[in-house]
Parts: C-alpha cells; sequence; structure tokens
C-alpha cells in the first residue's frame, strides 16, 4: 500500500515536469478530504489549484494555526498561499514552477489537514 501523503516528503521542483493529469488528479483527491480543484487565474493564464476553507473559533487560533503550517511549509520548501479573514483562513495551493498541480500540493495539503488533528 502507498505511503500516506501526511508520510511523504515535498521534492524540490525546479520546472520541466508536467502538471499532474487530470486522472492523477482524481486519483490523489480522495486523500485530501475538503479540498477542491479549481481553475484561478495566475499572471494572465489559468491554471489548476488546490483550495480549501478553515475555520477556527477566532482570529487568535487561526494566526496560531498559520504557524505551525508556516514551520510545515518551511520544512518542506513548499509554500501556501492564503488569505485571513478574521477566523477564516483560505489556502490555495499549486506549484509555480510548473504551472499547475504537482503531488506536492496534495502532500502539503494532507499536512496542513493533519495539524488541525493535533
Amino acid at each position: 500500500m502507498a505511503d500516506s501523503l501526511s508520510q511523504k516528503r515535498c521534492v524540490p521542483c525546479e520546472g520541466g515536469v508536467p502538471t499532474l493529469t487530470d486522472s492523477e488528479v482524481q486519483a490523489l483527491l480522495p486523500q485530501v478530504p475538503g479540498w477542491s480543484v479549481a481553475l484561478t487565474e495566475k499572471s494572465g493564464s489559468h491554471v489548476a489549484t488546490l483550495q480549501k476553507s478553515m475555520k477556527f473559533k477566532n482570529f487568535s487560533e487561526a494566526m496560531t494555526f498559520l504557524r505551525k503550517v508556516e514551520d510545515i511549509a518551511e520544512a518542506e520548501g513548499h509554500h501556501p498561499d492564503f488569505c485571513v479573514h478574521y477566523n477564516v483562513v483560505n489556502f490555495t495551493l499549486w506549484t509555480h514552477a510548473i504551472g499547475g498541480l504537482h503531488e506536492n500540493d496534495f502532500i502539503l495539503a494532507a499536512k496542513i489537514d493533519a495539524l488541525q488533528h493535533e
């Protein structure tokens, strides 16, 4: 059986690799419940991204959670886009170097989800 995404490590991606195919995305998506794929405009073109909103009790709790996300993102060398709206954090993940989705995005999504269960 394959390792769970949260147990994997992000691999350096400098470009030159293809984005995930639709079937690869659909195979990985069930492993990150609550995340969805959306086309998002980035630098004048549309790219596939992973997105999720998380709600917290208050602003302080949201920021505490984001500091934990910061530690994981730095350790993995893969950084999410996010926006804070008081007690809601909206995440958008995609691999900038390839202009779309890579397994790293799903790995980071799974690690972010795992933080909620600590």
